[in-house]
């Protein structure tokens, strides 16, 4: 049977912010120079202004050397609750700590909590499984010092989105079978999941939107190497390599019907239930990727944030 690569359409609100914003939809690797500049978020000064947060920096120790990691709080943060640490967008190879986190940081007022984000190593100067580790590494160092951070060991959360997604995959499953830290939940917004990038998702997004497939080889090939398509590539370097997906934390996941991601987020969440866990799945009707945060007040980015904030409502309550 022939696939039917002709992509969903864009959500009518979304397409003019994409044309306007004239970004290219394919990354090839003589590309990346370029994108190692500003990323879509708002600057550390933009996070911060006319809000009750304050930022700080820590060194903590990495696999491979020293790592800086922030850590956001309310100005009158007393009472320990939730922890959110993130990973940050960039498809392994681009962006910093900040690129993404804007959403995240709204939960230091919403919530009170406490979110770190982390520095880790990009490719293809450093390739897999280099951020996983650094990823984890800054995990554990921050579920071991919940105390002097102000939050309840019991509420820490695994958050991130596009590479991000993935590595808050990589890295909670790895918490799984080492059996450190403890984890709450996890959520995986619009996550780079499957190194094999043949979906039907992934052939209808070629040429369009943000990080069509081609930015997808790209990505994979500069994170993986000459392991990629082989035996060697762990699940927790690709999550949709992993055979048993029981055991998890409650999960969320996002992504857009009209992004490289769809299927293996969909695919991801459905095993999680085949496996007997919990997971929530929305998949935002129009949504090309990092929808959320170039068009922020768009009706599905809000949407988006709201339900992604009642799930972390609901489960804090527990």
């Amino acid at each position: 049977m022939t696939r039917n690569t002709t992509p969903p359409p864009f959500d009518a609100e979304l397409e003019p912010v994409l044309a306007q914003a004239g970004i290219s939809p394919t990354l090839l690797p003589e590309h990346l120079e370029v994108l190692r500049g500003p990323g879509f978020t708002p600057s550390l000064e933009q996070l911060l202004e006319g809000r009750p947060i304050v930022h700080e920096e820590h060194l903590v120790p990495g696999p491979a050397g020293d790592l800086v990691v922030s850590v956001f709080r309310r100005t009158d943060h007393t009472e320990p609750g939730a922890a959110f640490f993130f990973t940050h967008v960039g498809g392994m190879i681009f962006g910093d700590r900040f690129v993404g986190v804007a959403p995240v940081v709204d939960y230091v007022v919403e919530f009170d909590a406490v979110v770190v984000t982390v520095e880790y190593r990009l490719a293809p100067e450093n390739p897999a499984p280099a951020a996983l580790e650094d990823s984890y590494a800054a995990l554990v160092w921050t579920a071991e010092h919940a105390e002097e951070l102000g939050f309840d060991p019991s509420k820490l959360i695994t958050i991130g989105g596009s590479a991000g997604g993935g590595l808050a995959a990589g890295v909670t499953l790895m918490a799984r079978d080492r059996g450190v830290p403890a984890l709450a939940g996890q959520v995986v917004m619009y996550g780079m999941l499957d190194e094999h990038n043949d979906s039907i998702s992934a052939q209808q997004i070629d040429g369009i939107g943000i990080w069509d497939r081609t930015s997808n080889e790209t990505g994979w090939n500069f994170y993986l190497g000459d392991r990629r398509g082989t035996e060697d590539i762990t699940s927790y370097e690709s999550a949709s390599r992993e055979q048993d997906l029981s055991g998890l934390p409650p999960t969320y996941v996002e992504v857009g019907s009209a992004e490289v991601f769809r299927d293996e987020d969909v695919a991801f969440a459905s095993r999680i239930w085949a496996a007997g866990g919990e997971a929530e799945l929305h998949v935002w009707p129009g949504g090309y990727h990092l929808f959320e945060l170039l068009a922020p007040d768009a009706e599905l980015s809000k949407a988006a944030r709201r339900t992604r904030g009642e799930w972390v409502r609901r489960l804090l309550a527990r």
